[in-house]
């Protein structure tokens, strides 16, 4: 919902950035694979140690090479690939868990009752685009929903984020929040693939 909003302005912002990346020999597979590899760090670092603010601000910082490798993908002169978006979708449901797993382990150290939340949160997430995924065998398009992966990531991270300033509740009210809509996702794309399929 939101990522088919700002996608196009976002693009057109990261555009001249990423044809310079090209330019210098940078591929779009190096860029997932650093991005990757720093936001797990941080968030199997950051996030059991309780450093929730840091640990988010540097995930942000690596996150944001999913924004590139995509436009350098499409710009690129043998334009994307299928390794290419096989490589990014796995890569997304690998540090989308490890920041929820990063949270879970702090959650479970502490004694805190929020962490069978998060795992709820964890396994609606996946969930999401292996309806997905699989609705496609069946030619069924099947994205949209209440909250897709750029709403999610957005209320995980500032949940996160904002707790780590210190602010009450909003961990709990952000991580309820995710769950909530994550499950209700899951169930939108049921539908649409069982209405497909009758």
């Amino acid at each position: 919902m939101i990522s088919r909003t700002l996608k196009p302005a976002v693009t057109r912002l990261i555009t001249p950035v990423a044809r310079f990346a090209l330019r210098i020999g940078i591929t779009p597979n190096a860029v997932t694979w650093v991005g990757a590899m720093g936001v797990v760090a941080s968030a199997l670092y950051f996030y059991p140690r309780g450093d929730f603010f840091l640990g988010t601000a540097v995930i942000f910082i690596f996150a944001l090479s999913d924004l590139f490798d995509g436009t350098m993908a499409r710009i690129s002169k043998s334009g994307a690939s299928k390794w290419g978006g096989f490589l990014d979708s796995t890569i997304d449901r690998i540090t989308d868990s490890s920041i929820l797993i990063g949270v879970t382990i702090y959650l479970i150290g502490a004694n805190d009752s929020l962490s069978p939340i998060v795992l709820v949160s964890l396994v609606s997430g996946m969930l999401v685009p292996y309806i997905r995924a699989k609705a496609e065998i069946y030619q069924i398009q099947c994205s949209g929903g209440i909250a897709e992966r750029t709403e999610r990531l957005m209320i995980s991270m500032s949940a996160v984020a904002l707790d780590g300033l210190g602010i009450p509740y909003v961990l709990a009210v952000g991580m309820w929040l995710l769950a909530i809509l994550g499950c209700i996702t899951v169930v939108q794309r049921m539908i649409i693939v069982k209405r497909a399929l009758s």
